[in-house]
């Protein structure tokens, strides 16, 4: 069959969103108010933060507003693998802190943990598995890769088991397996609108007031308060957590720390009991492949194949008619068949994409402003599932002014190299990609232009 046909029932809308368990917006800010925190943004840096705030101190007036509706950008369209990893990986972390990782480490598993616990305490129902993950190779050069990884892993107390290419497709059957990690301690799947729709019942709950479709259009400081304005009102409070990610922040400076890149997946109709037997599958971890330009994959509670990655598009701002690429969903339909040809006639019921904060470190950064009453995060790079707790945590200690294990750190303390203006920064993005894939198609050596970056401290393997 043309894989091409497996795309001709597919909705351009994110499969996660496309739930009749969706909840009602809440009403839009009219007229003016105060609060003690104001939060910007409605996704998982916003929501986390308002609940975290709350469960902090139960009595504080806290405020949400969101431009769209909770959940209904990155949030919502992630694949839905939250991982401990704080760093966007041991790899980048080592590399990049590593007097720190071991901390950094612990840090993100404490944070894991303590998502769970709040999904339990709140009774948020969002397909939580504690699955943990497999690292795939599928060329020969890789399988060298991984079984470094696992060690250095394990150093640093990670839980992983070596698969050789018998043993991995005993996990997960696909002709192009060679060998495989699983890290079976720091790694969850989860239905991500569903958790972040949780998040924001749990948060309403507590008496967090928000207010979705209701953008923040500007930001000013008014002797010991600041304002916030939007369309049709006003808020003034005493601090301020920007939550606003691959959007444009509410403080300039901050622009030119992150692009947005566009990232795009298809899910699958739901598999038949013979389409799952010819699978495995029985430990339903969610997989992805070492290349720089990668797939994940996961199983969904409905026994569907989420199938992403592999393309990653730099656009210069958000906007709507990024979040669809047919030439990206039919690379990822190509591939799909490719790595299961056993589920030949399988279609996809949703084909979508959406836009990823990056930053030039390729994980979360932390900055403050107007005299500490502002504080900010974002730069999680795709990896922000589990990583946006711990940035609610970060920010509401900034705010608090309190010197935590948390905030002595480089990674809160230290912010990356700014990407460079127009058009520059195009240029820079594209070389580098086109290395990038020149290097997974010469068994991972990495050209002078990617070399170079490693020794600035901007290098990125996947």
């Amino acid at each position: 069959m043309d894989p091409l046909l497996s795309l001709q029932d597919a909705v351009a809308t994110p499969f996660w969103l496309d739930d009749p368990r969706r909840p009602r917006a809440t009403p839009s800010l009219v007229g003016s108010t105060t609060c003690d925190l104001l939060v910007v943004g409605g996704g998982y840096t916003g929501l986390w933060t308002a609940l975290v705030a709350k469960e902090r101190d139960p009595s504080a007036d806290v405020v949400l507003v969101e431009a769209d509706v909770a959940g209904g950008a990155a949030s919502g369209r992630n694949g839905g693998f939250c991982e401990s990893s704080l760093t966007h990986g041991l790899a980048n972390g080592l590399a990049r802190w590593p007097g720190q990782i071991g901390t950094l480490e612990r840090l993100g598993r404490a944070n894991l943990q303590a998502m769970e616990d709040t999904l339990a305490r709140h009774s948020i129902d969002c397909d939580w598995e504690r699955t943990g993950s497999l690292v795939v190779a599928t060329e020969p050069h890789q399988v060298e890769w991984l079984a470094e990884e696992a060690g250095t892993a394990a150093r640093y107390g990670a839980t992983t088991t070596v698969l050789d290419g018998d043993a991995a497709r005993a996990e997960i059957d696909s002709p192009t397996f060679l060998g495989a990690v699983w890290n079976k301690s720091d790694v969850a799947m989860v239905n991500p609108a569903r958790l972040a729709w949780g998040l924001k019942r749990a948060c309403l709950d507590l008496g967090v007031r928000i207010h979705e479709h209701t953008p923040a259009l500007s930001l000013d400081e008014h002797g010991a308060v600041v304002s916030v304005r939007t369309p049709f009102g006003r808020v003034t409070t005493h601090r301020v957590a920007l939550a606003t990610n691959a959007y444009p922040s509410l403080v300039r400076r901050h622009r030119l720390y992150t692009v947005p890149v566009y990232d795009y997946a298809l899910m699958t109709e739901p598999l038949g009991e013979q389409q799952l037997a010819s699978l495995g599958w029985r430990n339903r971890q969610g997989w992805a492949d070492p290349a720089n330009n990668f797939h994940y994959v996961r199983i969904s509670a409905d026994n569907r194949i989420l199938w992403g990655g592999y393309d990653v598009v730099h656009r210069s701002r958000v906007r709507a008619e990024h979040d669809r690429r047919p030439e990206t969903y039919a690379t990822l339909a190509r591939h799909f068949f490719r790595t299961f040809p056993q589920l030949e006639g399988v279609r996809f019921s949703h084909a979508w994409g959406g836009a990823i904060d990056t930053s030039t470190r390729f994980c979360v950064f932390f900055d403050t402003s107007h005299h500490g009453k502002v504080a900010y995060a974002a730069g999680f790079t795709g990896l922000g599932v589990g990583a946006t707790r711990f940035g609610a945590e970060v920010m509401l200690d900034l705010l608090a002014g309190e010197y935590t294990e948390r905030t002595a750190l480089d990674l809160v303390r230290r912010k990356p190299l700014p990407f460079p203006p127009e058009p520059v920064r195009s240029l820079g993005i594209g070389l580098t990609q086109r290395s990038l894939a020149r290097a997974d198609r010469n068994e991972g050596r990495r050209d002078l232009w990617l070399r170079t970056l490693d020794r600035l401290g901007l290098g990125f393997g996947s």
